[in-house]
């Protein structure tokens, strides 16, 4: 189990990869198929996103027993209203009607985390928050941003290692990774647990 190269991240997401190259570990990507839309039970954002984390893990797991599957999904809310989740805006216009909903607001983000080992019986699965409040943006900077950064694909329209850090007024955490979508500390520790050297 201490073999490194038996890590395998079950996700599709370029910036989870990012995150995980920062470890400095081999690992493989292999990214499940799996229904990502919200079930009838899951009335907060935290329901959805340790479901879709356990889940990708689990699958991933299934097919790898012998292998340390990291499965992560966030999901992004404004605050008071975890129920109301905010998806990937896919569109340029859809990403400007985000920025102006987000502007003056409070932002949540609930970042699911699971880290699975079949052959060991190891298994955990968690929520991890992060926040951030964004200034008052003027429609012209929300153009600018969007034009400039196309983050059509990130929940919330932003990118926050990148420009999109100029939108905000504070932000709130104990680990920024957690609002990219991989909680590392967090990862780290179980790392530890599983035998695997950081550093």
């Amino acid at each position: 189990m201490s073999n490194i190269s038996d890590i395998i991240l079950a996700s599709g997401s370029q910036t989870r990869k990012q995150l995980m190259d920062r470890l400095g570990l081999t690992y493989r990507i292999i990214s499940p198929d799996i229904d990502e839309s919200p079930q009838g039970g899951e009335t907060h954002a935290d329901d959805l996103a340790q479901r879709l984390a356990f889940e990708k893990a689990r699958v991933v797991s299934a097919q790898y027993p012998n292998s340390i599957v990291i499965g992560s999904d966030q999901v992004a809310w404004r605050i008071n209203l975890p129920k109301q989740f905010i998806g990937k805006p896919l569109t340029i216009e859809n990403a400007m009607a985000q920025l102006k909903q987000n502007s003056g607001q409070t932002l949540c983000f609930s970042t699911g985390l699971s880290i699975q080992h079949a052959l060991s019986g190891f298994e955990k699965t968690l929520v991890e928050h992060y926040q951030v409040k964004f200034r008052v943006l003027t429609d012209a900077e929300i153009e600018r941003y969007v034009t400039t950064e196309q983050p059509l694909q990130c929940a919330g329209s932003f990118k926050s290692e990148n420009l999109g850090i100029t939108l905000f007024e504070s932000m709130q955490g104990n680990d920024q990774s957690t609002l990219m979508g991989l909680p590392l500390i967090t990862l780290c520790k179980y790392l530890r647990q599983l035998n695997i050297q950081l550093p």
